[in-house]
């Protein structure tokens, strides 16, 4: 049996650039087993086929999640091939159909593909995690059985194409999360009457964070000796969250789940209470311990803690 080196467990974010093939569950296990981090999640898979930017969320990071996904725009690049419909939406299914795509012109893709932009409502394909009745949807498919249409509202904030070469088309899209864009591709294919599947794409960005600060998965788990200089500090992950310093008391009332009397900002400490207002508490060690929020304490202005970052 190989021996795997056991780092200790880190409280950040580990951005994988995660390479097209496993899935995004299979490199999170490979994390936790070979480098023994027992907490640990992410925010936001990628089907197998799909690369680049996946968060893995390590230790106390895995509390920001819901944080991470629901405020996160992400962009992808992607090619698509006209004249070919799959079960999957995408090159890893069995082709299901093949179209004459020779009456589609650039401009008609120029068209098709900023038709997405805005809020819709998107069809879910029908291999996907997806539940029915508690069961993925790819179980269902995968047995044969009708499984039922499903859509989900996204936002697409920008779509463009980056380049064609007839019946191929490259193009990059900005989305909230949960965005299917095989999806994309697959309505495309319906406006235009000629089908389309997904060939390839590369997650280039997942709020906050792009490829750039993306370490490769082999690299990571090649390095153990220098595991935590590829993991980025909760507070990065948060960058429109104000930090916010406690002092003893503070901290001691805030991890007895008590709210604590309001006051300003680090470094402006007259400023206004603004309901509502968010911020990444730490204490004056820099180490964060709570997401708190303005609120109120039986009518006073307060912190109200949103989420404990302390074991």
């Amino acid at each position: 049996m190989k021996a795997f080196t056991t780092c200790a467990q880190q409280d950040g974010i580990l951005v994988v650039n995660k390479p097209s093939g496993p899935t995004s569950a299979a490199c999170i296990a490979k994390i936790k087993r070979q480098l023994g981090q027992k907490k640990i999640g992410h925010a936001g898979t990628l089907d197998p086929m799909a690369s680049g930017v996946l968060l893995v969320l390590l230790g106390q990071a895995t509390k920001l999640s819901g944080h991470l996904m629901a405020a996160g725009e992400k962009i992808y690049a992607g090619t698509l091939r006209l004249g070919e419909a799959t079960d999957t939406w995408d090159a890893e299914g069995t082709v299901t159909e093949r179209r004459d795509a020779s009456h589609v012109t650039e401009a008609m893709l120029a068209d098709g593909i900023a038709s997405w932009i805005g809020e819709t409502e998107q069809e879910v394909p029908p291999y996907s995690a997806a539940k029915h009745q508690g069961k993925p949807l790819y179980e269902l498919a995968r047995k044969g059985l009708e499984t039922p249409v499903k859509t989900k509202t996204v936002r697409i904030t920008s779509a463009e194409i980056q380049w064609v070469d007839f019946p191929h088309c490259r193009f990059r899209v900005a989305c909230g999360s949960g965005t299917y864009i095989r999806s994309l591709a697959h309505s495309l294919g319906i406006r235009l009457g000629c089908g389309a599947t997904l060939t390839e794409l590369t997650r280039e960005y997942s709020h906050p964070f792009g490829l750039d600060s993306a370490h490769d998965l082999d690299t990571i788990l090649g390095n153990p000796d220098r595991f935590a200089e590829c993991v980025t500090p909760l507070h990065a992950a948060l960058p429109n969250w104000p930090l916010f310093t406690l002092s003893g008391d503070e901290e001691a009332r805030v991890k007895n789940g008590m709210r604590i009397p309001f006051r300003g900002w680090d470094g402006n400490p007259a400023a206004g209470f603004d309901p509502g207002a968010t911020a990444l508490m730490q204490n004056a060690d820099g180490v964060p311990v709570a997401l708190a929020e303005c609120g109120l304490d039986n009518g006073a202005p307060a912190w109200v803690i949103i989420r404990g970052l302390w074991n």
